[in-house]
């Protein structure tokens, strides 16, 4: 494999401390043995994997999910459980200028039908993924975006066809979000879940319906020979088509189409233990909404129906225990001066995992070029729960030659270019991390 980080990345380190995995058992999943063969191959299984694999075997097709660790061991089991508007990170105006207002309105859409298709996924089989949440929250860090409220409010219901609803900052302590904000701006679509419960929701869904999932089997090399021929350690696997789902984890030459276009960049969680009565009052913050800002370094964060609180942050280029170290100091910082009552609560649970940039920080999902009967869907910016999930079920139309009966924006039809400077790449985000470090953002 050819991967862009060092091998600690890869490995158990920077998910050892991982809320979600003390919330499930650990899954049980056969490896892949001898000789395998199908009609879909899947590599990887996170949310869009799952997703396709679920769709595929629906549909009656012979389906073998083949993933390097355990079902939703990447970024689908270790986010912050966010399944909400988003997939692209690109603004309105970008969106505008490089497909068109036509486009940019379509693919607003089509991440409302995201949020929505993955609710009706946990409902339709019965997935126990402590939902809870009306809707995200934005919270103003500054009286600047607070005053943008207003109009961003007429662009979410004009986009979205929803009524979103504001909160003046005089009204935010009753409300139970007393902090260093000006205002909240809810949209009410998406709702919060413990992703990996909903991703080993979809696996179990995924073999109900007929799937073979195959764990500790990473995919070592892809041919196509008419078919495509797959090696894992034990196994060699024949299949008619094959979908690649591993997004922030691929590698740049599995296959060769994937080299730099994508850059995998860190985000980091928090959980605290559970807070008492006493310590929520003393801060103000008792609303279980999920909420973000919208600053460089991403913030974003709720109060659990445990009482404990999980807060994350986008930010990290580099990866190492010793960094893995200073980024848990660092995001300790932000907690703590957010919400200063707590300085002292302890945060137990302290992980990291990748998730995907593409140039235009725009999400992709469609064919892979030059190797007919390959697919794929990858960089959704760090919204991949709903965006994922919706992706492999994209990838499941596609891959069985159909038109997707879900809504198929223009723009996630469009093939992500390549990052310069190839495995260097990462450098690309050196300056504005750099500057936003500076400017305190």
């Amino acid at each position: 494999m050819s991967r862009i980080y060092p091998a600690h990345t890869y490995g158990t380190g920077p998910r050892s401390r991982c809320f979600w995995s003390e919330t499930v058992p650990a899954p049980d999943f056969p490896q892949a043995a001898d000789k395998i063969t199908c009609d879909v191959a899947i590599i990887g299984a996170g949310f869009t994997g799952l997703s396709a694999a679920l769709h595929l075997a629906k549909a009656g097709e012979d389906v073998c999910v083949l993933e390097a660790e355990t079902p939703g061991w990447g970024a689908s089991g270790r986010n912050g459980g966010f399944c909400c508007l988003g997939g692209s990170a690109a603004s309105d105006t970008m969106l505008r200028k490089l497909y068109g207002e036509d486009a940019r309105r379509e693919y607003r859409q089509s991440e409302a039908e995201a949020a929505r298709f993955t609710r009706s996924l946990i409902k339709e089989h019965g997935i126990a993924a402590d939902v809870h949440s009306d809707g995200e929250t934005l919270m103003a860090h500054t009286k600047r975006a607070a005053d943008s409220f207003a109009a961003r409010a007429k662009g979410i219901e004009a986009d979205y066809g929803v009524k979103p609803t504001l909160i003046a900052g005089s009204d935010l302590a009753q409300n139970g979000m007393n902090g260093p904000f000006h205002a909240a701006l809810t949209t009410p679509i998406g709702v919060a879940l413990n992703p990996l419960k909903y991703a080993l929701g979809l696996a179990h869904a995924a073999t109900d319906a007929g799937a073979r999932i195959h764990a500790h089997s990473p995919v070592t090399r892809i041919g196509q020979h008419g078919d495509f021929h797959l090696s894992t350690p034990q196994a060699r696997v024949i299949a008619k088509r094959l979908i690649v789902a591993t997004n922030g984890y691929s590698s740049d030459d599995l296959p060769g189409w994937m080299r730099s276009r994508y850059l995998p960049t860190q985000s980091n969680v928090i959980v605290t233990r559970p807070l008492d009565d006493d310590e929520i009052a003393a801060q103000g913050w008792s609303s279980h909404q999920m909420c973000y800002d919208d600053r460089f370094f991403l913030h974003y964060f709720r109060l659990m129906p445990n009482k404990q609180m999980l807060f994350g942050m986008r930010g990290g280029l580099f990866s190492s225990p010793r960094f893995d170290r200073r980024m848990h100091r660092t995001i300790r910082r932000h907690f703590e001066t957010m919400f200063p009552a707590w300085r002292d609560v302890e945060s137990p649970h302290s992980w990291n995992g990748l998730l995907s940039l593409a140039p235009d920080l725009t999400p992709y999902a469609g064919p892979i070029a030059d190797m007919p009967g390959a697919f794929t869907a990858l960089s959704f910016h760090g919204n991949g729960v709903a965006m994922g999930s919706y992706a492999g079920a994209l990838l499941a139309d596609l891959v069985g030659g159909k038109t997707p009966d879900y809504l198929y924006s223009k723009i996630m039809q469009a093939p992500p270019r390549r990052w310069p400077l190839g495995r260097l790449r990462r450098a690309m985000l050196w300056p504005p991390y750099a500057l936003a470090t500076v400017m305190g953002d």
